[in-house]
């Protein structure tokens, strides 16, 4: 990997983590005012995770089939970026190539797996923590 990607990635990372704290506040700030169905639920997450999916899906049809450009730039925007704003995005189009390539039982594995060994392991670390600290 060149400096200029690496360099790319940290960029677009900086970027992405601002943007998706930014982001999730002032829903966050939003959704706390009102009283309706969304309220007390994670809605700035929810938002950015869907906002993030349909973004990498944009990104991946237009920079890497469409019109293929240099890999920094998709460093900068698919990995640094929609990775530091939301990783569900690059799980989703992980799972979705794996669909279009046909492999429909390991979409399927990797999507339950991935959704309930994640659960599992945020449940396992917050114990652990409560419990020794």
């Amino acid at each position: 990997m060149s400096a200029w990607s690496i360099a790319a990635i940290a960029a677009g990372g900086a970027a992405g983590a601002l943007a998706r704290h930014a982001s999730v506040n002032a829903v966050h700030a939003w959704n706390n005012t009102s009283s309706g169905v969304f309220s007390g639920l994670p809605v700035g997450t929810w938002l950015v995770n869907v906002s993030g999916s349909l973004l990498i899906g944009i990104l991946y049809v237009l920079l890497v089939e469409r019109l293929p450009v240099n890999a920094e730039l998709r460093a900068l925007l698919m990995v640094g970026f929609l990775g530091a704003f939301t990783t569900f995005s690059t799980y989703s189009l992980d799972t979705l190539l794996l669909v279009e390539r046909g492999l429909i039982l390991q979409a399927l594995l990797y999507m339950l797996s991935s959704v309930v060994f994640c659960l599992l392991a945020t449940w396992l670390g917050m114990a652990l923590t409560r419990a020794l600290a």
